[in-house]
């Protein structure tokens, strides 16, 4: 086995186990309220302000979703499976949604800004829904929001000289104050995920 993998292996099994860690930090929140329906009590650790730019170089802020709850995902557009995964399934559950889809808000925020241009995420992005957002910004904005949020995010150089980037695959609920309220995990079931959105969609301002 080359070091790169035997690297590669290692990163991925410190992730599972922060995974697994948070899995049950959930679990033990959302056991205690039966009507959770896959969501939690707001948890302060996790979001917070964030300044980025959208597919047009337009500021977007925490302050620009507001009043809507958001969900959130964190990739790069040269990620060769999971993210184009997590997008094509997150265009399924907004179908599935109906009229009710207009009532969340939806973001991609890049972890890799050197190669994430605002208009290679907008094509990249809108390629599966106009509807979702792309957000990348300079390397400091997104290690501020990825730190705020506590994403897993790493460069991981490969034998050609090119390099990708090892990072979180879970999707990030927040309510519309943008508190965490959840996740939905990679490849997790629809009939689970969506019933966590109808929830996040039912416990926000009606005026949302």
């Amino acid at each position: 086995m080359s070091g790169l993998k035997l690297f590669r292996y290692v990163a991925w099994a410190a992730v599972a186990v922060l995974a697994g860690v948070s899995g049950v930090l959930v679990y033990q929140q959302t056991a205690g309220n039966e009507n959770s329906g896959g969501l939690i009590e707001p948890l302060a650790a996790i979001g917070g302000p964030f300044e980025l730019v959208d597919g047009n170089g337009e500021t977007v802020t925490d302050a620009t979703f507001a009043g809507k709850p958001t969900v959130l995902f964190f990739g790069f557009t040269y990620c060769p499976d999971v993210c184009p995964t997590t997008l094509s399934e997150l265009q399924g559950w907004m179908d599935a949604l109906g009229d009710d889809a207009e009532k969340l808000n939806y973001a991609f925020v890049s972890v890799d800004p050197e190669r994430d241009t605002p208009e290679v995420m907008r094509d990249y992005v809108w390629a599966f829904d106009k509807r979702i957002t792309p957000l990348t910004g300079s390397r400091e904005q997104v290690d501020a929001m990825i730190k705020a949020y506590r994403v897993y995010a790493k460069k991981v150089p490969l034998d050609d000289g090119d390099y990708t980037m090892d990072h979180s695959a879970a999707v990030y609920l927040m309510n519309a104050d943008n508190k965490f309220v959840g996740t939905i995990a990679y490849q997790e079931a629809e009939d689970t995920a969506l019933p966590k959105l109808r929830r996040l969609i039912k416990n926000a301002p009606a005026s949302s």
